[in-house]
C-alpha cells in the first residue's frame, strides 16, 4: 500500500499549493520484520517525531496472516503522545460474514471491528475509521465508542467513466447483481435524467444450482456497467453480464471498489472471451495494481477522494503525519 500512501501524499502537495487546506506527509518509518518463529518484529524509527501530531496509517487486514502485524502497530501509536490517530482502512475484511444465519456460524466482521475497538484514546480522543465501501452498513455499529467509524465510498470514482460512456453511446444503463447491491448503491445513480437506466438482476434457485436473471429493466441495444461492492471469485458477474448480454445488451463492463480474488480468479476475466469491455477496480488491495496490468481491468486510484476527505473535513482533525 506504499504506493497509494505516495499518492495520497502527492495528491494533498499539489492541492495545497496556493489555498489553504491541510497538508498530508508521507512517512516511511515503519519497519516490518519477522522473528525466526514467525511472530512480527516492528520497529517505528523516529518516534519521538510523532509526539504532538495528527497522524494517518494507512492499513491493510487484506489476508489474516498481516492483520495481528497491522493491529499491533495501530494500538501502539497513541502510546507515542500522538495528537490524533486516523485509520484509513480501504478495505475491511471479514464483510462478507457479518452475521449469523444458523447457531454455530461464527461472524468474524465482529471480530476485527473489536480488535480495532480496542485502539487507545488519543490526546484529541478516539481514533477516527474510514472504511471504503463495507460490505453491509450494519457493521459499523460493531464498533464500540472507542473508535468512530466513517463510511466513505468510492462510486464516485466511476461518475467521469460513465460521463464518457454517455457522450461515446447513448443508452447507457447501470445493473446492479442483486438485491443487495441494488439497495446499497442505486441513491449514488439515481437522477431524474437517468430513472430508466437502472436494471435489477437476482439470484434464483433453478434445481441444484442458483443462476442470475434480470428483474427490473431492459439492457437491450444498451452499454451496462456492472455495479458491487466487492468481488470474490467472479462467478456472479460472469452470471449477470451473460444474462444482460442474452437480453440484447451492446456491451457489459463492470466497476468493483474492491479487487479480493483469491488464487488469481481475475484471471477467468483475462481468458480472451471479451465479456467485459471495461472492468474498473480501486487500489483497495495491495495485487489491484498488478491485476491492472491486464485488460480489461482498469485501476481508478483512491488517492484523490481520500485527500478531499482528509482536507476538507472538518471531522476529522488532521493532517500532518
Amino acid at each position: 500500500m506504499a504506493q497509494l500512501a505516495k499518492e495520497i501524499a502527492d495528491h494533498s502537495a499539489a492541492t495545497a499549493a496556493g489555498q489553504k487546506s491541510r497538508l498530508i506527509v508521507y512517512k516511511d518509518s515503519v519497519s516490518w520484520d519477522r522473528f525466526a518463529d514467525g511472530f512480527p518484529n516492528i520497529f517505528i524509527h523516529n518516534v519521538q517525531q510523532m509526539a504532538g501530531q495528527d497522524v494517518i496509517f494507512l492499513a491493510s487486514l487484506h489476508e489474516p496472516s498481516v492483520i495481528f502485524e497491522q493491529v499491533s502497530l495501530i494500538h501502539s501509536l497513541p502510546r507515542y503522545f500522538v495528537r490524533s490517530l486516523t485509520l484509513l482502512l480501504p478495505y475491511f475484511p471479514c464483510g462478507t460474514m457479518e452475521r449469523v444465519d444458523r447457531e454455530g456460524q461464527v461472524a468474524t466482521a465482529m471480530s476485527v471491528a473489536r480488535l480495532l475497538s480496542s485502539t487507545p484514546l488519543t490526546r484529541h480522543g478516539p481514533c477516527q475509521l474510514v472504511v471504503y465501501d463495507i460490505h453491509a452498513l450494519q457493521e459499523r455499529f460493531y464498533f464500540t465508542d472507542c473508535v468512530v467509524p466513517l463510511l466513505a465510498s468510492a462510486m464516485s470514482l466511476l461518475y467521469p467513466q460513465l460521463y464518457d460512456l454517455r457522450r461515446a453511446q447513448p443508452g447507457l444503463a447501470i445493473a446492479f447483481p442483486d438485491e443487495g447491491a441494488f439497495k446499497r448503491f442505486h441513491l449514488s445513480f439515481s437522477v431524474p435524467e437517468h430513472a430508466d437506466d437502472l436494471i435489477t438482476c437476482l439470484k434464483v434457485r433453478d434445481g441444484d444450482s442458483r443462476v442470475i436473471r434480470v428483474k427490473e429493466g431492459s439492457p437491450a441495444g444498451r452499454h451496462v456497467v456492472i455495479v458491487d461492492d466487492l468481488v470474490q471469485t467472479g462467478g456472479t458477474l460472469i452470471q449477470c453480464a451473460a444474462a444482460l448480454k442474452s437480453l440484447g445488451a451492446s456491451s457489459v463492463s463492470a466497476f468493483v471498489p474492491h479487487a479480493v480474488f483469491p488464487r488469481e480468479s481475475w484471471r477467468r476475466f483475462t481468458d480472451g472471451q471479451g465479456l467485459f469491455e471495461h472492468f474498473w477496480i480501486t487500489d483497495s488491495l495491495p495485487h489491484a495494481r498488478q491485476i491492472a496490468q491486464h485488460p480489461p481491468f482498469r485501476l481508478l486510484s483512491l488517492a484523490e477522494p481520500m485527500v478531499n476527505l482528509l482536507t476538507n473535513s472538518d471531522a476529522l482533525g488532521c493532517c500532518d503525519r
